[in-house]
């Protein structure tokens, strides 16, 4: 590790600590319903979507009516895209001839967009005509991320109203989020991209001569407009199949710094947004300490092991770091950092192929995912799962003191817990059935490049990175069949809802209690104490339920690497 490595790790934090308070304002603005300096330009344009689709943006909705609009919404564009992607050989826009997806391949990207999740089982460049990444696939890089984020205002509604029988509206939501945050910011972010040398054209290939004479074909697109939102939305799937290391994705140092901080700007604002709601901001920082520590901590061991490289390449006499993988623009620090960012975060945009970390430092992003991806988190996502962590951890510290645990100014009783450890379930019963069903079968067995530990790790990744809605890959692994196509797809439309839907009925039965003061005998949860206690229960949950997996793969595959074995 150098000096420069951690001037690099901590600027980051500190940039985005600064920008939390203005961020997280604008984004309580909008949970208000309040107006801001752009609805003088789109405000037109909102009351215009409502008029069109007979929306009456003030009409309030229960959890049940909320969560339904929601869930028809997602299942129609689903659809939606599923059609565009099954018939992109006739659709226009399509410079190079590309033919349609096979059904499988079409469900399972039209699920993984659907869901925020951006899983990629094609190469984007070989695979998908302008069309279908315009109108197929950036189209739900913002719906999915607005979605996550009115999902997070509804629960945050849960908590601050009192005996109220509604949680918002979430077409109002939705559209509120993506107009006044997600479009101007992207719109922005676009033309700096562009600026930094990201292409945006319709052209497909351009031919030119390479130095030595030869012919090569280079592939264009609309690249900077996808990749904005990409990033902004923690969407992650890459215009190219590199992703974010392909240099017309991430050309420079500083589009890798800026790519890295929009993927947690809304994440860090939305803890404040939440402190905000409740009346008391000390709850969000205590919550953001909570996350940033666990990062941190994930961002040290992997830095830490890439920085230290592979003993049996050391042995041979080449030394260094571990730059298998990685992109020599970028290097150890940068590349470890993004990708603990990107898995903290719910993106799956990489910048180095986490396949070729050393076993422990892959193993830190596989974890971040386990855990909920709840470190930072998805937009919206990440709150809201985090909050589920937090109703279990006062329910712990409420049998501490002996009496019924209260947060934010709500009792938590049995109805809250059973719904959070129901949510919560989802994860590891999904992520640990299809692992090992996959472990077994010879579909699935079919798929890793690898055999061993690192052939599991591979497959134990793939639903991780699914059921998790992250989208990141060990990409060794082989996962457009039919098999993984049709299971992949599963686990990430479970991952998603049947988490939501419970968090929403969380939400509908907080709204309804009448608010406790603070007294005496309440547990604090603004202070060091409940920082550690969220920590811990986070590390415990998903060290008990994952540790078996995580020693059969990549703590396997380290020892392995000690005794100079390489799989």
């Amino acid at each position: 590790m150098t000096f420069q490595g951690w001037i690099l790790i901590l600027g980051f934090v500190a940039i985005l600590l600064a920008l939390t308070r203005p961020v997280g304002a604008w984004l309580f603005a909008l949970y208000e319903g309040r107006r801001t300096p752009l609805h003088l330009v789109l405000g037109p344009v909102e009351r215009g979507f409502y008029k069109l689709s007979g929306i009456d943006p003030q009409a309030e909705q229960g959890w049940r009516r909320y969560a339904l609009h929601m869930l028809l919404f997602n299942v129609t564009l689903m659809a939606f895209t599923y059609a565009v992607l099954r018939l992109q050989g006739v659709l226009p826009a399509n410079p190079q001839g590309l033919a349609g997806l096979s059904p499988h391949l079409a469900f399972n990207t039209a699920v993984s967009f659907t869901t925020n999740t951006n899983w990629q089982s094609y190469g984007g460049e070989s695979t998908m005509s302008n069309l279908s990444q315009m109108l197929g696939l950036t189209i739900h890089n913002f719906l999915s991320a607005a979605t996550g984020i009115a999902l997070a205002f509804a629960l945050f509604r849960g908590f601050a109203r009192r005996e109220s029988a509604s949680i918002g509206n979430f077409w109002a939501d939705m559209t509120r989020v993506t107009l006044y945050v997600l479009l101007p910011i992207s719109v922005v972010y676009a033309i700096f991209l562009i600026a930094s040398g990201v292409p945006q054209t319709m052209a497909g290939v351009v031919d030119v001569q390479t130095l030595e004479g030869a012919r090569q074909s280079i592939l264009l697109g609309p690249v900077a407009s996808q990749e904005a939102i990409k990033m902004l939305g923690t969407n992650g799937g890459g215009f190219f199949n590199a992703n974010s290391a392909h240099p017309f994705e991430n050309p420079t140092a500083l589009t890798n710094l800026v790519q890295m901080l929009s993927i947690f700007v809304l994440g860090f604002g939305l803890t404040w947004t939440f402190g905000e709601a409740v009346g008391n901001t000390r709850q969000g920082w205590a919550i953001l300490s909570a996350m940033i520590i666990l990062f941190l901590a994930g961002v040290f061991v992997t830095y830490s092991q890439e920085a230290a490289g592979n003993p049996v390449l050391h042995h041979l006499g080449v030394a260094g770091s571990n730059m298998e993988g990685k992109e020599v623009r970028f290097g150890a620090a940068a590349s470890a950092l993004f990708a603990v960012v990107t898995t903290a975060a719910s993106c799956g945009a990489v910048n180095a192929m986490h396949d070729s970390f050393t076993a422990l430092g892959g193993m830190i992003p596989l974890f971040n995912i386990q855990l909920g991806e709840v470190v930072i988190g998805g937009v919206g996502a990440g709150i809201y799962g985090f909050l589920l962590f937090a109703i279990l951890a006062v329910f712990v510290a409420g049998l501490m003191v002996g009496r019924t645990p209260e947060y934010v100014g709500k009792k938590i009783e049995s109805r809250e817990v059973k719904l959070a450890v129901l949510a919560i379930a989802v994860l590891p019963l999904m992520i640990l059935g299809l692992t090992s069903l996959s472990a077994v079968l010879q579909a699935g067995l079919a798929g890793p490049l690898n055999k061993g530990p690192h052939g599991f790790s591979e497959i134990l990744y793939a639903f991780t990175s699914a059921v998790g809605n992250n989208g990141s890959a060990f990409a060794g692994l082989t996962a457009n069949t039919p098999y993984y196509n049709g299971l992949l797809g599963l686990a990430m439309w479970f991952g998603r809802f049947f988490v939501i839907v419970p968090m929403l009925a969380i939400a509908g039965s907080l709204a309804a209690k009448r608010h406790v003061p603070e007294s005496a005998g309440s547990f604090p949860t603004t202070d060091g104490l409940w920082v550690g206690l969220l920590v811990g229960i986070i590390l415990i949950l998903g060290g008990l339920t994952f540790l078996p997996s995580l020693a059969l793969g990549p703590i396997a595959d380290h020892l392995a690497m000690i005794r100079g074995t390489l799989s």
